[in-house]
């Protein structure tokens, strides 16, 4: 394996970019102003990335190969889909002492489950560009900066963006919240959306723990909504014809599959963990549809080794293709979705586990280990639309928002685990 000398400085929760070209290695911080100037960017660029939740702020110069050799090991929590209704926002003004918005007390009780984890992910479903454009709600969603703030300052630290509300803002839009996870890149790792076509096609490898690591992200449509003529770089979009509702007679489906190769093979020797985010399937459907599970099995042949799903807004199973460990939709982390249908739409799915690199006798391999599946609910006042916050299963006071927990936990804990004997769930409080 071809041997790099790595300049990296240890942060916490930070990501430091080394750029490396044919032989030489540059270092540079990942700032907004180099991440715009695409003219500095050498073709074929390789970035690397520390991340984690290191206090250390020492800076250390080591060898480190392209795909580790070494053994470690890092905590990793998933979790689904953030969607700010006009409803949150007006709330979290509310929260707030200046006229801002403060989404920190709706999320607050999520760190237990962040706070020892060095990697935290979420999927961003409406997009985060309150600061340039107004701000809107259903259908078309724009939403406050803050409430991206209050997942970082939680530790999230890997968020995908290709939904099917990306383009809800249009070009403005997604350039306002790329330019907001740029100037928060070093305390997060975004993908998904793109400014450019040589931004989409960069190779980023993430390290923590010793293990290297990065994610890809596509989503199945965009509401409709065209890419601006040229610059379909702006979301990822693995296409679902559902007049068709076959994938194996999509055509445009299975010809974007190619791409998808094209980009897995671009990292998979590069990396030992490799993250693929779908967001795709059908709205409040309880199974994973034809394409979910097709791009799944797609996925697990190429050797992605994690493939979160999101979109649909409610729970659908997790199974295991292989080695690839599959969930097919975590569900609405949080949301003002109407409580119906016995609270499909405000409840989720949110993931713990450990990924662990062992080097025995040369052999080097990847497991997903200890994994805990949470049962979480998305609480809301229904009638003053107001008091959000997400609450646990677990936790003891669940019965004081949700009285027939238990029977709800019961519910969507069978819907979870019927695929796969191999997964479970935590219990309830």
């Amino acid at each position: 394996m071809k041997r790099h000398t790595i300049l990296l400085k240890k942060a916490a929760s930070a990501l430091l970019i080394v750029s490396l070209t044919a032989g030489l290695c540059a270092c540079k911080e990942n700032t907004p102003e180099s991440a715009e100037n695409d003219d500095a960017l050498a073709d074929g660029e390789v970035f690397y990335v520390a991340q984690g939740n290191s206090a250390e702020t020492d800076t250390e110069t080591y060898t480190e190969t392209v795909t580790s050799d070494s053994s470690g090991s890092f905590e990793m929590s998933i979790a689904g889909d953030y969607i700010i209704y006009d409803s949150m926002y007006a709330y979290a003004q509310a929260l707030s002492s200046d006229g801002s918005y403060d989404f920190k007390p709706m999320v607050r009780n999520l760190r237990q489950y962040t706070k020892d984890c060095d990697i935290n992910y979420y999927n961003q479903e409406t997009i985060l560009a309150g600061d340039v454009l107004p701000l809107s709600s259903y259908p078309a969603f724009v939403s406050p900066t803050e409430a991206g703030d209050a997942m970082l300052d939680l530790g999230y630290n890997l968020v995908s963006t290709a939904t099917n509300h990306a383009l809800d803002g249009g070009e403005d839009g997604v350039l306002a919240q790329i330019r907001y996870w740029e100037k928060n890149s070093d305390r997060a790792f975004m993908t998904g959306t793109f400014a450019s076509q040589k931004k989409r096609d960069e190779v980023h490898i993430l390290e923590c723990n010793g293990i290297t690591y990065t994610m890809l992200d596509y989503t199945y449509a965009t509401n409709g909504i065209p890419r601006p003529e040229g610059k379909d770089y702006l979301v990822n979009v693995w296409p679902t014809d559902f007049d068709v509702n076959d994938p194996n007679m999509d055509v445009e489906y299975h010809k974007y599959k190619e791409q998808v190769r094209k980009d897995v093979e671009a990292v998979r020797d590069k990396v030992d963990f490799l993250i693929v985010c779908m967001h795709s399937g059908v709205e409040y459907a309880e199974d994973e549809s034809e394409y979910q599970r097709d791009a799944a099995k797609f996925l697990a042949s190429l050797g992605v080794d994690l493939v979160i799903g999101t979109h649909p807004h409610v729970i659908q199973p997790a199974e295991y293709i292989g080695d690839t460990l599959v969930y097919y939709s975590l569900g609405n982390l949080l949301c003002a979705q109407m409580q119906d249908d016995y609270y499909n739409k405000v409840t989720s799915v949110l993931a713990t586990m450990t990924i662990r690199k062992t080097n025995d006798s040369g052999e080097r391999r990847i497991k997903i280990e200890n994994v805990k599946n949470h049962l979480m609910y998305s609480y809301y006042d229904q009638a003053s639309w107001s008091d959000y916050c997400v609450v646990s299963f677990e936790d003891p006071q669940i019965e004081d928002f949700l009285p027939e927990y238990k029977d709800v936990y019961d519910t969507y804990s069978q819907q979870f685990l019927k695929r796969d004997n191999k997964i479970t769930m935590e219990p309830c409080a």
